[in-house]
């Protein structure tokens, strides 16, 4: 749905009598996407879930991290089944039906607040990951962002707890700020529906578009968003510079190909966030300039299709491609981590009991920090944990 919560009193006067226009790819191809979606994303973060919380016996930071994020994932997938039902019947609903008062103050929340978590928690990810490198490495010199990060990224004692601190507040923050705002409109809107047209379809711009407190609401979480975001790329940029430091000093063919392979899994974290998630924002903070401006234009034709319309159908396919996130983790779990992939095909009983073994014993040193399989060199360890750690972003 949009990037607002419904209020009967948002649509501009001067367009009261013109309607939402749905094409093809609104009403067939949107809802195709998110069941799609919905067939894969739920059960494989599902079986992410069940990897990180039964299958990892010791909890280091990123995998409580992960498992909020797998949590979060799974939310979110679990609003695919109702969006695609909302884009294909949105405009055959009235909006005094339950089913849309179900989709405007139940879908579009859960939504939004979990974008938002998703992207917080990859900030913490990020910078609990840069914190476990830079305490490692055979640079010539120590890193100045030693300095900088907090303690508690630095201490591995503290780290576990840091992370449930974290995402205790994250979701207690994100939720209380979303479900305020849900409720402040609900409650006008139920008082504004009383004088206005309860029989207005579903999928309008009362609900689409939305009216100024929307609009803010919008612009508020379009800035944090960039803090977060902006947050993650300095963090793994500042990875890739340490790499490339490690990387002169470093004399060992085997820490060599590691340092490789973070490089590549942060290359690929980067091209999904900014893929997937930039144009989402990007689009809100112009959707809401287009909008304003509008106000002030004429009037169009009665029963004519609204001139918003085409911007609010943009508006849907990037909200579908920022939520393609959570259908898209457990793909890149399995396609980049080999111990992921080996307990997940485990899960599926399409490895031999005896291969998921010997794989366990021998891959589970690099996801605990329990075990110390590379003690020969603590640094590679560390590198070699960071490197499977950071694909699951």
């Amino acid at each position: 749905m949009g990037i607002s919560f419904s209020e009967s009193s948002m649509a501009n006067d001067s367009h009261a009598e013109s309607h939402l226009c749905q094409t093809s790819t609104t009403s067939v191809v949107l809802p195709i996407i998110y069941t799609i979606m919905s067939i894969t994303g739920l059960p494989g973060n599902a079986i992410s879930l069940w990897v990180f919380i039964r299958k990892i016996a010791i909890k280091t930071s990123t995998h409580i991290y992960l498992i909020n994020l797998g949590i979060s994932n799974l939310l979110l997938c679990l609003t695919m089944p109702f969006q695609a039902t909302y884009y294909s019947l949105g405009t055959k609903w009235r909006h005094h039906d339950t089913m849309c008062q179900m989709a405007i103050n139940g879908l579009t929340p859960v939504i939004h607040i979990n974008i938002c978590i998703g992207v917080m928690i990859l900030s913490w990810v990020a910078l609990s990951r840069f914190a476990s490198l830079i305490q490692h490495s055979h640079a010539d010199r120590p890193s100045r962002w030693l300095k900088v990060l907090p303690g508690a990224f630095l201490c591995r004692k503290r780290q576990a707890k840091l992370a449930y601190a974290l995402c205790m507040a994250t979701w207690a923050i994100v939720t209380i700020a979303v479900t305020s705002f849900v409720v402040l409109y609900s409650i006008r809107e139920a008082r504004s529906v009383d004088d206005g047209d309860g029989d207005e379809a579903c999928y309008s711009i009362a609900v689409e578009v939305g009216g100024k407190g929307s609009h803010v609401f919008a612009l508020v979480a379009v800035s944090l968003f960039f803090v977060f975001f902006l947050l993650v790329i300095s963090a793994y940029m500042a990875v890739i510079r340490h790499i490339w430091r490690s990387r002169r000093s470093a004399v060992i063919s085997d820490s060599q190909r590691v340092y490789a392979r973070v490089f590549r899994n942060i290359v690929v974290i980067m091209v999904v966030l900014v893929v997937l998630l930039l144009p989402h924002h990007i689009y809100k903070a112009i959707f809401v300039h287009i909008v304003n401006e509008l106000s002030w234009s004429a009037s169009p034709p009665k029963d004519a299709c609204h001139p918003l319309s085409m911007y609010v159908e943009v508006k849907s396919i990037l909200l579908c491609l920022a939520t393609l996130r959570c259908s898209t983790d457990p793909i890149m779990y399995f396609l980049l981590d080999k111990t992921f992939r080996n307990h997940a095909l485990s899960l599926l009983r399409l490895h031999t009991s005896a291969n998921d073994s010997q794989s366990s014993k021998s891959n589970m040193g690099q996801l605990s920090q329990a075990t110390s399989a590379y003690t020969k060199d603590q640094h590679e360890m560390d590198i070699h944990q960071f490197s499977n750690h950071l694909v699951h972003l």
